[in-house]
């Protein structure tokens, strides 16, 4: 299966990735954040954002199961709403938010890997959004931070915005996209095209191109 979209290390795919992930190859990690079907396009903060199918529906059983077949690691973000091992490798996004404001005041992803649980703070409004579920990029930067060493290629199967992508090539490494929504496709291409000019024009600087 060829990818909707290659450029220097990253392959995106426009698709379900229930029928692509079986025909992926050297995954190394899975760093993702899946709907949890919590409607959360419909909070009144986001009303920017459409309602869309994805939004009230969760990820499935068998997406989650594929995911974890596919990479020897993962960091599931909103893992405590499906059925995961237990594991003691937490990680925490400390959104900084007043008690009384309506939003969760913090995230929680699940991962498998065997290390102590950790937490990351920054304040949720600190960066414009083009999805309304969209992370920052420090945070998945981070999360990257957190796999093996010799972890290589990145997947993330609901790549929404493409923050995961955008991280993966701040930080050298192969990044695998798959978005089933073609508008948010879109966008994802845009921004990790946008971090893959930012990364060579130091070069092409310094070898006076």
């Amino acid at each position: 299966m060829r990818p909707t979209w290659e450029s220097d290390g990253v392959q995106l795919y426009l698709g379900d990735c229930l029928q692509i992930m079986p025909e992926l190859a050297g995954v190394d990690a899975v760093v993702t954040d899946p709907p949890y079907g919590i409607n959360i396009a419909a909070n009144p903060f986001r009303q920017k954002f459409a309602k869309s199918a994805w939004d009230a529906e969760s990820a499935s059983a068998e997406q989650i199961a594929e995911l974890r077949r596919v990479s020897r690691y993962q960091i599931i973000w909103g893992g405590n709403y499906f059925l995961l091992p237990p594991t003691r490798g937490f990680l925490v996004w400390d959104k900084q938010q007043a008690y009384e404001f309506s939003s969760a005041m913090c995230e929680a992803a699940w991962t498998n890997l065997d290390k102590t649980a950790k937490v990351y703070r920054r304040a949720a409004w600190q960066f414009e959004k083009e999805h309304p579920t969209q992370k920052p990029v420090g945070l998945m930067v981070w999360c990257l931070g957190y796999l093996p060493d010799d972890v290589a290629c990145v997947l993330d199967p609901f790549m929404g915005s493409g923050t995961t992508g955008v991280a993966c090539v701040q930080t050298g490494r192969k990044f695998i996209g798959v978005e089933i929504d073609p508008g948010y496709f879109e966008v994802a291409k845009k921004r990790i095209s946008e971090a893959q000019l930012q990364i060579r024009m130091p070069l092409e600087v310094a070898h006076g191109d």
